[in-house]
């Protein structure tokens, strides 16, 4: 390693000797950078999850534009309703070539006993296929029949192997709004944090499950354009049709953007996690901070007498720097392991979209070495400051 490093440097690695000749120093200085790394990972983490599980149900719906309701919230499932004149309207442009009304509510599944899962429905045409992802299109028209529903195996808090032999001709039953369904086969699509799962059913039997709503009060809108109208013009010109102010005309993909740049940046949660991404670079500098001014401190007379010899400061900030970036490089790596344990592990408990990703990773390699850096050159203040004479 010794004869590596001098000839990549062109000269003794003095950083790395000094580190190593204090095992026990450097042990505890590799585990504070892990420890930092760990503290980023599961921020990063637990803020991509959030994002993942904002952008699983819009990933149900392709059409060309969605119309929501403006008031109230920026999140899909918390959107309050529209009145379904809207889509009656928006089909009078040239270039809407078809619509179709989405209803979404909210129910509590007891499964066992003091166990309960918050569960989305969504109330859908059985013949609209062509507005959701391919995967969907068949197992809709299984939708059809009155009281069935598409389950889905990744539900959190509930047992779902039962369900999996489910089909149209052999439903399995289930209760929910005291109410008896039948499960005629199944979807794999998560909660998130809002919800432990989504079930879907047909418009009339979500009407059924939920007596409050009704075929006038859709929550979202779905249309199709003809084939290269452009989505930004028709949305501007749909939106002159309506009263001011009534409603929001925007791509699918937009409308996902925007909510999770505003679960990410205005909700209370995804300051959280940014917060706490800060916290942990602040606990990777001062770590590495000690760690390097201790040794500086350690080695200060030594210093000095190469200052005293003539040599520059940037000679020391050499050596200081080679031993922030061995301290980064060495340090992320037992950081990098335990984090992907993390995820997998909260992955299994939770059924939350929780992954380790590969430009998640090199950020965090990149920020590591930046915050040792950083540590080395605030460390480097005391011997900036150091006379040779002074110190014999």
């Amino acid at each position: 390693m010794t004869a590596f490093l001098t000839r990549l440097l062109g000269r003794l690695p003095i950083g790395s000797l000094q580190l190593t000749h204090h095992p026990g120093r450097l042990l505890a200085a590799l585990a504070g950078v892990a420890f930092a790394n760990v503290l980023v990972f599961v921020q990063l983490g637990l803020a991509g999850s959030m994002a993942e599980s904002v952008a699983i149900p819009y990933r149900l719906f392709q059409p060309d534009l969605l119309i929501v309701s403006p008031a109230e919230s920026e999140s899909l499932s918390d959107a309050a309703t529209l009145p379904r004149q809207r889509l009656f309207q928006a089909l009078v442009h040239p270039d809407v070539t078809g619509g179709t009304p989405v209803y979404m509510g909210r129910a509590t599944w007891i499964s066992g006993y003091e166990a309960s899962s918050s569960i989305q429905f969504f109330g859908l045409a059985p013949d609209a296929g062509p507005f959701y992802h391919d995967a969907l299109a068949a197992p809709l028209i299984s939708l059809s029949l009155s009281d069935t529903a598409l389950v889905d195996t990744l539900t959190r808090f509930v047992d779902m192997r039962s369900f999996a032999e489910a089909t149209p001709e052999a439903p399995i039953p289930f209760e929910m709004q005291n109410r008896q369904l039948g499960a005629v086969g199944t979807v794999s699509i998560g909660g998130g944090f809002g919800g432990d799962g989504v079930f879907l059913v047909s418009d009339q039997t979500f009407f059924q499950l939920f007596p409050q709503r009704t075929s006038a009060t859709p929550s979202h809108i779905l249309l199709a354009l003809a084939t290269g109208a452009d989505p930004g013009r028709v949305a501007a010109e749909l939106a002159r049709l309506y009263p001011p102010d009534t409603v929001r005309i925007r791509s699918v993909t937009d409308a996902m953007e925007q909510e999770v740049r505003y679960q990410m940046t205005e909700r209370p949660t995804g300051l959280i996690f940014a917060f706490g991404v800060v916290i942990g670079m602040v606990v990777g500098i001062v770590i590495a901070y000690q760690v390097l001014s201790a040794d500086v401190a350690d080695h200060l007379r030594e210093y000095a007498t190469f200052k005293a010899m003539g040599f520059r400061q940037s000679f020391f900030l050499g050596i200081i720097l080679e031993e922030a970036i061995i301290l980064a490089a060495i340090g992320f790596w037992p950081g990098l392991a335990f984090s992907e344990l993390f995820y997998q592990t909260l992955a299994y408990l939770t059924n939350i979209p929780i992954f380790m990703t590969v430009e998640c990773a090199i950020a965090v390699f990149i920020g590591t070495i930046l915050a040792c850096a950083l540590s080395g050159v605030l460390a480097m203040r005391k011997l900036a400051a150091a006379e040779p004479a002074d110190l014999f």
